[in-house]
């Protein structure tokens, strides 16, 4: 009897000895681990010029390149994402074969939404010569689509002007462009 008494009472101190610690800040935090990385790539993405049945044969196009030192893909998660932890370059390709580039220091690709931050030192070239410089830029893929609330300058040689604001978003053509505060120099090309 003497023996049980000693049992039951280990066992109802090791079931009350309970962690009733409420873990906050980076504790709670679970770690999250990449389900594929790949490292120093290349990815061309290309597209027919026409829809291709089983049997057929057709020549495509480069679309756009992707280069970067490091992506990690989170797809094993709830909410998919893949970052670029050491940047990324994008060359994209119009249907004449002319060229515009994407650079950044860091990006995040959302696949469920088809929305891209990028952020640190973001630079688009278009193959005209317009530059945009931001510290973040959000890409919506889906609507064709590119907004910041940060800081940025613009330059367009085509009219020799360059602006400076805060807020800005247009299309991926660069045919429609608002700013939403403007301030500083701008220098405007006067008509002879």
């Amino acid at each position: 009897m003497n023996r049980f008494a000693t049992v039951f009472a280990v066992a109802i101190l090791f079931m009350s000895c309970g962690d009733d610690y409420e873990r906050v800040g980076e504790e709670a935090v679970k770690p999250l681990f990449p389900q594929g990385i790949a490292q120093n790539f290349t990815l061309t993405y290309t597209e027919t010029v026409k829809s291709l049945g089983a049997q057929d044969s057709a020549t495509s196009r480069v679309i756009a390149v992707l280069k970067s030192p490091l992506s990690e893909d989170f797809d094993n998660q709830r909410f998919k994402f893949k970052t670029f932890p050491e940047g990324l370059q994008v060359d994209f390709y119009d249907d004449e074969g002319k060229k515009s580039v994407v650079v950044s220091d860091y990006a995040i690709y959302y696949s469920q939404t088809n929305l891209i931050d990028l952020q640190g030192n973001v630079v688009i070239e278009t193959h005209d010569g317009k530059k945009l410089e931001t510290d973040q830029l959000y890409v919506d893929r889906k609507n064709n689509w590119i907004f910041t609330e940060a800081t940025f300058k613009y330059t367009n040689p085509e009219d020799a002007t360059v602006m400076d604001g805060e807020g800005m978003d247009f299309n991926t053509d660069f045919t429609f462009f608002k700013a939403h505060k403007t301030y500083g120099l701008m220098t405007i090309k006067e008509e002879e």
